[in-house]
């Protein structure tokens, strides 16, 4: 008994020490699991986002897997500036190592072009779909035309062992076996794999549609033969066990691929307007070209440039450049198809800028702005020996330089190129700055609400401010000049003229309260935002989703009964357990619980836009119409995947009485939520380029020489 109870006691021990083991192992695990979360509130602690990338992508020369490495950076940052922190790279041995730092818990998120595959979902988590692409062969034009997989017989392909497109090919060679993959070295890029194609290094290589389409016009050597069967997901990575920090990147996904502020480029003329249904305006967010105002979508240059579409039969897309200097450069690349924003038009200026003007949209005198407190400026002798403040970009740079060359001693200043002319004059107002231009039309806004500045001379005669176009671009051109020669001075003109420059009461009404000024949408953006976050939305698209429902009335009620600032049916109400919405807060709460219903019973694949413009179809039109749609759009050879272009093009359909006929849901006045979602996209994009997130940055009204001249008044000497 003794000897059992030794042995007992010995086995006790071991098994005692096994548990122990195994509790540390577990317990190591555990900490090992919170360490590789870092969840959102860890990251916010430690202040950093750590962001993985290859190593190779550190390089300046080299793109990043076929993207340019700043779009790819700028996103990064730009998402770990929306969660407050900042970004810490870290960079690995090759593209096979950007999975495993994941899931080792060495960084917080792969922000790559990464394929969506079953083995990979075993080792981290992907955010919502960013693109849905196809797998391309890319061969040399020279070789041998390639039609389909079978003819890769004897071909060797060149891909990255890591890169899913290796398990495609493996699998593609278990059918096919006389195909030949060659695994590559794990640094090289897309841009390395394409040029060893094109020096007959390697016979194929296999690339991401997304990727391959900007990089095959600098290899015209190259071409896509063809594209393997099936689509790919495509999304970025992060760990399992970090739900918040992945509903926190895709509500940033959202907003990058749905408020367009990298806008796809053409730089075709009229036709490929008209054929693309859409005109893209280039332009500035201020109370001259393009603002907010109670959820209405406001502004001179807007105005016209809305009703130039409309004439034209097109859509209107205002995109906003970051700044001023940016209009010129995003027009000449093809990011916008017209700039409408008070430019000074002449030959000289033209070929300076390499643009055409439009014939002029205004005539106005660029005038001197001083603080209504200084003595008299009697002519441009008494500018001597003061600081002239303006963009370096403006008309108004040129002009002063010209007066000092010509024997003005004057100081010119250049100021940020993303203040507006209004924050310039409303840094002379404070005293940051001592003197600037703005031309007369902008000056009649100021002083319509604010008495602390006064316009105190001309600096030149009368100028004429005119759209721009491309020069290659001469149909654009001679249909917006047939336009003002018509509309200049004329009724629609005058009112518009009117309105915006010679109406000081409407001015004011509108000047503290627009949202490029007060960074306010509607008098509901607190709950908004509170409601839009809990349920993964940006609410800037349920402010627009609201506009278009009440206007903000949050009494308004339907034909149909709906009720509520999201007009909310009764049943429906009920349903989300919430019936009291004529309540402001309830209604909110209601409408946005009800879209994100919508929104998840709809697939996971589809990317993170559709799943919202469809959503927001069937909000309107109901689920059954929707359903029908997108039936019909995949009967119809269209993506059922896809709103704009598709499956609103099936909606549109059902108004037939022998299509709907054919239906389970039958008939539907369904060219209204064409017209409705299309109505919130625009709006909403509307919202964002003009609100942004905050008021938009006042970097020079925010410097302590601002604190300093708001906290007392300077005089004039010291402002020199």
């Amino acid at each position: 008994m003794q000897g059992g109870t030794g042995l007992l006691s010995r086995g006790a021990r071991t098994l005692a020490l096994g548990v122990a083991l195994l509790g540390i192992a577990l317990l190591t695990s555990v900490w090992a699991g919170v360490a590789r979360a870092d969840d959102l509130e860890s990251i916010r602690r430690r202040g950093h986002l750590r962001v993985v990338l290859p190593r190779y992508e550190a390089s300046p020369v080299l793109p990043a897997a076929g993207r340019p490495l700043e779009a790819e950076r700028s996103q990064a940052v730009a998402l770990a500036q929306e969660l407050g922190v900042s970004v810490r790279w870290v960079y690995v041995d090759g593209f096979d190592e950007v999975i495993r730092a994941i899931a080792d818990g060495r960084g917080d998120l792969a922000a790559e072009n990464l394929t969506v595959t079953p083995s990979r979902r075993e080792r981290v988590a992907f955010t919502a779909p960013v693109a849905v692409v196809r797998e391309l062969v890319v061969a040399r034009r020279d070789g041998t035309r390639l039609r389909g997989p079978a003819d890769l017989a004897g071909r060797r392909i060149g891909v990255r062992r890591s890169s899913s497109h290796w398990e495609r090919l493996q699998a593609l060679a278990q059918e096919f076996p006389d195909i030949t993959v060659e695994a590559v070295d794990e640094d090289q890029s897309l841009e390395h794999l394409l040029a060893r194609v094109a020096q007959g290094d390697l016979d194929l290589t296999l690339a991401d549609s997304n990727l391959l389409t900007p990089l095959l016009p600098a290899h015209p050597e190259l071409r896509a033969a063809f594209a393997l069967p099936g689509m790919s997901l495509i999304a970025w990575a992060l760990a399992p066990d970090a739900p918040k920090l992945r509903r926190a990147v895709d509500g940033f996904l959202t907003r990058i691929r749905q408020d367009r502020r990298f806008p796809g480029r053409s730089v075709g003329d009229l036709a490929a307007i008209r054929e693309r249904g859409v005109l893209r305006v280039l332009t500035r967010s201020n109370a001259a070209h393009h603002y907010v105002w109670n959820g209405r979508i406001l502004g001179f240059e807007y105005e016209l440039a809305r009703e130039f579409a409309r004439r034209l039969g097109v859509e209107l897309e205002v995109v906003v450049p970051p700044s001023h200097a940016d209009l010129v450069p995003w027009l000449r690349k093809g990011r916008g198809d017209l700039i409408a924003a008070s430019l000074l038009r002449s030959p000289e200026r033209a070929e300076a800028l390499g643009v055409s003007f439009s014939e002029r949209t205004q005539r106005v005198r660029p005038m001197v702005v001083a603080r209504r407190d200084e003595a008299s400026l009697a002519d441009l002798t008494a500018l001597e020996g003061r600081r002239i403040h303006v963009r370096r970009s403006s008309a108004h740079w040129q002009i002063l330089h010209a007066l000092r060359a010509s024997g003005l001693a004057i100081e010119i200043e250049a100021v940020p190129e993303d203040l507006e002319t209004e924050e310039i004059i409303e840094g002379v107002a404070l005293g940051v700055y001592d003197l600037t231009v703005a031309d007369s039309h902008i000056v009649d806004i100021a002083l319509a609400w604010r008495d602390d500045v006064r316009a105190a001379l001309p600096l030149s005669g009368s100028t004429e401010l005119g759209w721009a176009v491309r020069r290659h671009n001469p149909e654009l051109r001679a249909e917006i000049d047939a336009f003002f020669r018509k509309e200049y001075r004329g009724t629609f003109y005058n009112v518009l003229a009117k309105r915006y420059f010679r109406s000081p009461a409407r001015i004011r009404l509108h000047a503290e309260n627009r949202a490029s000024r007060a960074g306010r949408l509607s008098p509901f953006d607190e709950l908004l935002r509170r409601y839009a976050s809990r349920y993964g939305f940006d609410w800037r698209l349920i402010a627009a989703q609201m506009h278009q429902e009440s206007k903000f009335d949050p009494r308004a009620r339907s034909f149909a009964g709906a009720r509520g600032l999201l007009q909310v049916m009764p049943r429906t109400a009920r349903s989300v357990g919430l019936p009291n919405v004529e309540h402001p807060e309830t209604g909110i709460h209601a409408g946005i619980r009800y879209l994100a219903r919508l929104r998840g019973r709809l697939e996971d694949s589809l990317s993170v836009a559709d799943r919202n413009w469809l959503a927001l179809a069937a909000y309107n039109a109901g689920e059954g119409h929707l359903a029908d749609a997108r039936r019909l759009a995949r009967e119809r050879g269209l993506d059922p995947n896809r709103w704009f272009g598709h499956v609103e093009t099936a909606m549109l359909a059902k108004r037939s009485r022998s299509v709907a006929a054919k239906s389970p849901m039958g008939y539907c006045r369904c060219d209204e939520p064409v017209r409705y979602v299309r109505a919130v996209r625009d709006r909403y994009l509307a919202y964002v380029q003009v609100a942004g997130e905050a008021v938009p940055p006042r970097r020079a009204l925010e410097s302590p020489v601002a604190q300093n001249a708001i906290a007392g008044p300077r005089t004039a000497d010291a402002t020199r």
